[in-house]
């Protein structure tokens, strides 16, 4: 059964689909880095569109060339992964990159890495997680060497068109393989919360309640 974005922001969120790949067999989707928001709201949900960066000393002979083609690649639904390393060496992602991303239908971008132009960002709604920000361009400093690969942030890898969910919590990635399971059970335990958090409003102490439904 087809699943849409929509119904997955509007009933999902991060720490109950990482419970979901645990019951598949599946404990290091979640990279334990910090990247926080720096900009948007709710949960951002999508499928990857991996970038891979790299630092560099040297004058660019290509400036910009393989983070535009990614970018004016994106598809609706898109969340465009940055795997730089974590490097703080300059700002990757932008205001015009962010432009042109949300025009092609792209919904956030995962930075590990720096970011720059949060205020002028921010506006857009755009949802942008980072490890932190940078002033510096990326000109001359790191460039993008490859597109659409799978690549890895804290050692959890992110493939091209693999389900995406980011929030307050943090990030997750669902491979397509066990991407029906995980949703499956991902809502089965959503539903079962609700009942849960009403018995407990009810007055049902809460071993009283994981006795009888199994859910914590």
């Amino acid at each position: 059964m087809l699943i849409s974005f929509e119904k997955m922001r509007e009933e999902l969120y991060c720490a109950v689909v990482c419970d979901a790949l645990d019951q598949v067999g599946l404990h290091h989707q979640s990279p334990r880095i910090a990247l926080p928001r720096h900009t948007g709201s709710g949960l951002l949900v999508g499928r990857c569109k991996t970038t891979l960066w790299a630092d560099m000393f040297h004058a660019d002979p290509r400036p910009y060339e393989l983070e535009l083609q990614a970018v004016d690649a994106c598809e609706p639904g898109d969340v465009l992964i940055a795997a730089a390393g974590g490097s703080m060496r300059s700002g990757i992602w932008g205001e015009l990159l962010t432009t042109a991303a949300k025009n092609r239908g792209c919904s956030g971008a995962i930075v590990d890495g720096a970011i720059r132009d949060v205020d002028k960002i921010a506006p857009s709604g755009f949802s942008v997680f980072a490890k932190g920000r940078c002033l510096y361009d990326s000109l001359n400093r790191q460039r993008v060497i490859d597109v659409d690969v799978p690549v890895e942030i804290d050692g959890v890898v992110f493939a091209p068109g693999d389900l995406i969910f980011a929030d307050s919590d943090g990030i997750v990635v669902v491979p397509k393989r066990v991407e029906q399971d995980v949703l499956n059970l991902a809502f089965a335990k959503v539903h079962g919360e609700n009942k849960v958090r009403d018995a407990i409003r009810g007055g049902m102490s809460a071993v009283g309640a994981f006795e009888k439904f199994g859910i914590l």
